[in-house]
């Protein structure tokens, strides 16, 4: 069986992020990267369908996989934390399955980048230009960690998860 190595990459950043808001669709970067020059030449690359992701990509011939597209934060969406309500924010961070936002939970999420994970990569090279939440989601997956960590996870612009599946999904520090 010859393994599979996943690097998922973070998009660069963007001003939702900056200002502490849930990013649209739409959402340009901020400071769009000089991007990544030592990936391997050989792997399979792969992007999220969102604008954010696909100016991260700009230069690499990557192929919009649907499987990593972000979290749906419905009604959220485009709003700064601070414009929501508190108790449904707390509600939303504590319970994994919450949507009190009308989109999509964190535990919905996770299963999806899961499935993705288990399913749509044949072995070999791959780099995915994604999001903070669906790489939560495949590290949580990787180490069997329970939802309830999902926000314990910190994944700042441009950074860097590798994961590799020989059996089993592992976390490869580097």
């Amino acid at each position: 069986m010859k393994p599979t190595h996943l690097t998922l990459i973070c998009h660069a950043r963007t001003e939702a992020q900056r200002v502490g808001r849930f990013a649209m669709d739409d959402e340009v970067l901020r400071d769009p990267p000089s991007l990544l020059t030592d990936l391997p030449a050989t792997a399979h690359y792969l992007m999220a369908p969102e604008l954010r992701t696909r100016q991260t990509a700009e230069g690499l011939s990557a192929t919009v996989d649907e499987g990593l597209r972000d979290c749906d934060f419905g009604s959220w969406k485009g709003l700064a934390l601070k414009q929501l309500d508190e108790a449904a924010v707390k509600a939303w961070l504590s319970d994994p399955h919450g949507i009190p936002h009308g989109g999509e939970s964190i535990a919905v999420l996770c299963e999806r980048v899961a499935t993705w994970m288990d399913t749509a990569l044949a072995p070999g090279e791959w780099v995915a230009i994604t999001h903070p939440f669906v790489i939560r989601a495949a590290m949580l997956h990787a180490l069997g960690a329970p939802f309830e960590s999902f926000h314990r996870i910190d994944v700042p612009p441009l950074a860097r998860v590798c994961l590799s599946y020989y059996g089993q999904w592992r976390l490869q520090l580097g």
